[in-house]
């Protein structure tokens, strides 16, 4: 992780619906994001033509948000969507859960 943070850029786009990766949030409760740095984790998944449920995707961000703080996430997609899920309309029910699932950490976070 100390190599990662090294890395001059303003955001961290990390895999974060990824079953291989799932347990690697934990890294953040000994982590810290540097000042002026945001987290991007990738809460729904390119991989796959299955859609996220908004709850989960809203359960990734807060885990995120609890531990690095709110203002410094960024709700994204692993690794990008396009053509790897299969059909255009499959990117956009993901996206569509992606937003929803903002809007609904989005509340829990700011009330």
């Amino acid at each position: 992780m100390d190599l990662v943070l090294k890395v001059k850029a303003v955001g961290y786009s990390i895999e974060a619906s990824n079953p291989r990766h799932d347990h690697e949030w934990r890294v953040w409760e000994d982590a810290k994001l540097p000042e002026g740095k945001v987290l991007i984790p990738g809460v729904v998944r390119h991989a796959t033509d299955f859609i996220e449920h908004p709850e989960l995707v809203a359960e990734r961000l807060l885990r995120y948000a609890n531990l690095v703080g709110r203002e410094q996430v960024i709700a994204g997609t692993d690794c990008g969507l396009g053509t790897r899920v299969g059909h255009p309309k499959i990117a956009w029910a993901k996206f569509q859960a992606l937003a929803e699932g903002a809007q609904r950490a989005t509340r829990q976070l700011w009330g």
